[in-house]
């Protein structure tokens, strides 16, 4: 039996070193912001770990490092694993492979069950960091093949998102950041009128969900929302009878 004071989710994280992309993780929503969740996680840092060799040049040095990571998240008792990239999906197998919890590296792992959502004439709108480095390899490993229509937008091309995560020394306007985020969400929608529901893959976006949902009308999935999901299934009460 687990116990109850132990964090359920466990999150390998990027090393956080040399990057001013770490500065996103103050936004409220973000997935490593000590608020976002109402329940504890429980944080390992991956050596290593970094834009560089998890997005556009994914390294197997990370995968191994990762798979130590989360045999001790394991032994310290969480219930399931997680990550603080998306990109992570492309060692979905492996790592889910190297433990005995469940292993979601990524919101994009959320698309099929979205799109089942939709109706036929309907596709999942996908916001990722980097449209060039999201390839049918990581589609796949989210379950993401030819018969689950998407329609993907980066956010990586221009911006705020691109301006700290290319300068080390840059400050993140957080505001604008958002507001872009927001803008790209709007584009999509306009260039694809066909889509019917988001899905985030970046984990620096749950802070414009709102916004998004807002703006778009349209339900918004992220990393967030999973967490939360996996932690109901993990560790919620439950209905209660009402006598």
């Amino acid at each position: 039996m687990s116990d109850p004071g132990r964090p359920s989710i466990g999150m390998l994280r990027w090393d956080g070193t040399g990057s001013a992309l770490a500065q996103l993780e103050v936004l409220p929503g973000n997935v490593v912001h000590p608020q976002t969740f109402a329940f504890p996680v429980l944080h390992r840092r991956v050596p290593g770990a970094n834009f560089r060799t998890v997005v556009s040049h994914p390294d197997p040095r990370v995968l191994e490092a990762s798979i130590l990571a989360a045999r001790e998240l394991e032994a310290e008792g969480v219930r399931a694993i997680t990550t603080s990239c998306g990109f992570n999906v492309i060692f979905q197998e492996e790592l889910s492979g190297a433990v005995s919890v469940p292993v979601f590296t990524s919101s994009l792992l959320q698309v099929p069950m979205v799109s089942a959502m939709l109706r036929d004439d309907q596709a999942v709108g996908i916001l990722t960091a980097d449209a060039p480095s999201l390839t049918s390899r990581h589609l796949g490993k989210a379950g993401i093949g030819p018969g689950v229509p998407a329609r993907i937008a980066g956010i990586g091309d221009r911006g705020e998102f691109a301006r700290v995560r290319d300068d080390p020394g840059a400050a993140l306007d957080g505001e604008r950041f958002v507001g872009e985020v927001l803008e790209h969400a709007r584009e999509l929608v306009r260039c694809h009128p066909e889509v019917g529901a988001f899905v985030l893959e970046c984990t620096d976006l749950p802070p414009a969900s709102a916004e998004i949902r807002r703006v778009t009308g349209l339900p918004v999935f992220d990393i967030v929302t999973l967490v939360n999901m996996v932690h109901e299934a993990l560790s919620g009460a439950g209905w209660k009878r009402i006598s």
